[in-house]
């Protein structure tokens, strides 16, 4: 693990409790003083801060609009993103199995990690710290979403789709889990009573596989 000075540069932020910072970056395969907790506290500071700029930047959008911006932002795969930009990877404590299997490269982890941060600083220093951490790494990405252009999630366009046609909405279903608790893989059967139709669809966690599947059930309906 890297001495963190070249992170706390990165975030702009000083710790006050160091070993606040230590837990963020502690896997919970290392051991039972991990960051679940700190990254479950982070993920819900993060949702507020950008729930609330979404609200002032975009005053005519919609619910339904500000719910989908924020979940394009908030979304595993740009958190990940953050986190190879500061290599948290190489600052984190992991057992020695994740250590083999490359868990620091794994993004789902490297995702957490960066939300823990969050909780941390939120911590260390309260909610004006953390809003500054915040936009520290989202400004530009604040400034690049759109509420008219951004397409809808998958299950959001199989609903309307349906709805549309006053047809019954589908039925989502997990059929199979496989795999370890740190990198499990989900099969989510969607049924359509009204067209006797069914399809599945895989992911890392339940929600992606519930997207998998609405949108092989749209290009079913659709083709």
């Amino acid at each position: 693990m890297r001495n963190p000075e070249k992170l706390c540069r990165q975030l702009g932020y000083e710790f006050k409790q160091p070993e606040l910072l230590d837990i963020a970056l502690t896997h919970r395969s290392y051991g039972s003083r991990n960051n679940e907790r700190m990254e479950f506290l982070g993920d819900a500071v993060l949702g507020y801060l950008v729930s609330a700029e979404l609200y002032r930047r975009f005053p005519q959008a919609s619910e339904g609009a500000l719910s989908r911006l924020r979940a394009s932002l908030v979304k595993g795969e740009t958190l990940a993103s953050i986190a190879t930009e500061l290599e948290l990877g190489d600052y984190m404590s992991l057992g020695s199995g994740e250590l083999k299997s490359g868990g620091h490269r794994r993004r789902s982890i490297l995702a957490d990690a960066f939300e823990a941060i969050i909780g941390a600083v939120y911590l260390d220093s309260g909610m004006d710290n953390a809003s500054r951490l915040v936009q520290r790494f989202f400004d530009d990405r604040f400034s690049r979403v759109d509420p008219d252009t951004l397409e809808k999630d998958p299950k959001t366009r199989l609903q309307e789709y349906l709805q549309a046609r006053g047809n019954e909405l589908p039925d989502y279903q997990v059929v199979a889990t496989e795999g370890k608790a740190h990198e499990q893989r989900f099969r989510v059967e969607c049924k359509i009573g009204t067209f006797d139709a069914t399809v599945v669809g895989e992911g890392t966690s339940r929600r992606k596989a519930e997207q998998a599947a609405a949108e092989k059930m749209l290009q079913a309906l659709t083709n």
